[in-house]
C-alpha cells in the first residue's frame, strides 16, 4: 500500500510539473509585440491615419471618370445636336419641318473626363494636417508598445514573487512539519502540554492556506501573461529566472521632451494648426484644368465621332453665408486647446515623474529595512530553535519566531518586487 501511494505521489508531482511552461521575460515579449491585441488596434489606428492622409492625394493627382451613356430622344434641341456629334448632320436636316418635329435618334456617348487641381490652398495645408495625425497615431502606437513591455515586466515579475512566495511557504512548512514531529514527541514524554501541540498544528494549518493561495496566485499570473500574449492556452508559466533586486542604472532623472507621448502631442497640435491655416486659406480662389474626351455613335459601345473639349477653371467663392468664418473660429479654438493640452500633459507627466523618482527612493530605503529585519529575524530563529531542540525554549517563542521569519521573508521579496516594478516605471516615463 505504502509502494502504490508513493508512485501516486510521485505521478502527481511529475504531471504538475509537465504541466509548467518554462519561459523567459524576452520569450514573453516577443510574442506580446507580435501577438498582443492592443498593439494590433493601435496599428490599424495607424494605418487608418495613413488611409486619411492617402485621401489627400486628390489635390496633387488627376481625377480621371470614364462612363458610357446611351438614350433616345425627338427632342428638336437633343436630335439636332445628337446627329452633330455623330457628324451625321445633311441638307436635309435644315428642313424646317424635320428640325421642328424630328424623328427619334438614338445617340451612344463613350465618355472620358479628366479634372487636374493646379492651385488649392486650403487642401495643400489639409495634407499637411493628415500628415500629423499620422505621425500622431505611429507615434502613441509606439508608446503602446513601451507601456506593453512595462506591464510585461510587471506581469512577469509578478509570476516571479508568486513562484518565490511558494519557495518560502514551502520551506516554513517543512520547518512547522519538523516543530510539529518534535512537539509530538515531547508531548508524548510528558514535556509538552496539549495546547502547545495544537499551536504547532495550528501553524502548519496557516500555512497550507497561505501556500494555496500562493498557488492560485501562480495561476493569475500566468493567465495575465497568457492574455499579454493573447495565447488562448493558459498554460502554467514558471519563469527561467528567480526573483532579484535590479540593477539600477539611471543617474539624470528628467523629464525627456522626445518622449513617444509628449511628441504625439505635439503632432496633434500641429495638425490642429494646419487645419486652421487650410480653413483661412479657404477664402483664397482655387484653380483647376478639366478636359473631355468623347466618342459618339447611333449603336452600343461604337465610337465612329470623336471631339475633345479641354479648359481651365479660376473659381472664387466669395460668400457663403458665415460658414467659413465659423470653421475659422471653431479650428483656431481646437488649435488653442490643443496647445493648452499639450502644455498640461506635460505638467503632468513632470509630475508624474516627480512623483515617480520619489517612489522609488522609498522602495530603496524599505529594500534596505526589509533586508536588514530578515537578517536579524533568521539569527533569532536560529538561536531560538538551537534552544529549543536542548529543551530550553517554550514551543510558542519558536512558532513566534519561526511565524516572524517567513513574514519577513515574504516581506522582503514583495520589497523586491516593489523596488523592481518602482524601477521599471521610472525608466518607462524617462523612455525616449
Amino acid at each position: 500500500m505504502k509502494f502504490k501511494l508513493t508512485w501516486l505521489l510521485f505521478f502527481i508531482l511529475y504531471w504538475q510539473y509537465a504541466q509548467e511552461t518554462l519561459i523567459t521575460k524576452e520569450e514573453v515579449l516577443a510574442r506580446a509585440n507580435e501577438s498582443n491585441t492592443t498593439l494590433k488596434i493601435a496599428q490599424q489606428n495607424v494605418l487608418a491615419a495613413k488611409g486619411d492622409f492617402n485621401q489627400t492625394n486628390a489635390i496633387l493627382l488627376p481625377n480621371i471618370s470614364i462612363s458610357h451613356t446611351g438614350m433616345a430622344t425627338t427632342n428638336p434641341l437633343m436630335a439636332f445636336g445628337s446627329k452633330l456629334n455623330q457628324e451625321i448632320l445633311a441638307t436635309a436636316d435644315f428642313d424646317p419641318d424635320l428640325l421642328n418635329d424630328p424623328r427619334r435618334i438614338e445617340d451612344y456617348t463613350t465618355r472620358v473626363e479628366i479634372q487636374q487641381p493646379l492651385i488649392n490652398f486650403d487642401g495643400i495645408f489639409q495634407r499637411k494636417a493628415a500628415k500629423a495625425k499620422w505621425n500622431a497615431a505611429e507615434l502613441q502606437s509606439e508608446r503602446k508598445q513601451d507601456y506593453l513591455e512595462l506591464e510585461v515586466a510587471k506581469a512577469y515579475m509578478h509570476l516571479q514573487l508568486a513562484y518565490k512566495t511558494v519557495e518560502v511557504l514551502k520551506k516554513a512548512k517543512a520547518t512547522a512539519l519538523e516543530n510539529k514531529r518534535i512537539a509530538d514527541n515531547s508531548f508524548e514524554q510528558g514535556y509538552l502540554q496539549k495546547s502547545d501541540v495544537l499551536a504547532v498544528e495550528v501553524r502548519v494549518t496557516e500555512i497550507d492556506n497561505q501556500l494555496r493561495y500562493a498557488k492560485s496566485n501562480i495561476l493569475n499570473a500566468s493567465n495575465y501573461l497568457s492574455v499579454l500574449m493573447d495565447d488562448d492556452s493558459y498554460q502554467i508559466l514558471r519563469p527561467s529566472d528567480t526573483l532579484a533586486v535590479a540593477y539600477h542604472d539611471l543617474s539624470k532623472m528628467d523629464l525627456p521632451e522626445d518622449r513617444k507621448d509628449i511628441l504625439a502631442m505635439h503632432s496633434a497640435t500641429e495638425a490642429y494648426k494646419q487645419m486652421h491655416k487650410a480653413d483661412q486659406m479657404s477664402f483664397l480662389p482655387r484653380l483647376n484644368a478639366f478636359g473631355t474626351y468623347e466618342l459618339h455613335d447611333d449603336e452600343a459601345f461604337q465610337g465612329d465621332a470623336k471631339g475633345y473639349l479641354f479648359g481651365a477653371e479660376l473659381k472664387w467663392n466669395l460668400f457663403e453665408g458665415s460658414k467659413r468664418f465659423g470653421k475659422v473660429q471653431k479650428s483656431k479654438a481646437e488649435y488653442n486647446r490643443s496647445k493648452l493640452q499639450l502644455e498640461h500633459y506635460k505638467s503632468e507627466s513632470q509630475l508624474e515623474l516627480n512623483k515617480a523618482n520619489r517612489g522609488l527612493k522609498d522602495a530603496q530605503n524599505k529594500l534596505k529595512l526589509t533586508k536588514l529585519a530578515l537578517q536579524q529575524s533568521q539569527e533569532a530563529l536560529r538561536i531560538r530553535a538551537n534552544r529549543f531542540d536542548q529543551g530550553l525554549e517554550r514551543t510558542t517563542d519558536l512558532l513566534m519566531a519561526e511565524t516572524q521569519f517567513s513574514e519577513k521573508q515574504l516581506e522582503y521579496y514583495n520589497t523586491v518586487f516593489q523596488y523592481n516594478y518602482a524601477l521599471a516605471y521610472v525608466r518607462f516615463l524617462m523612455k525616449k
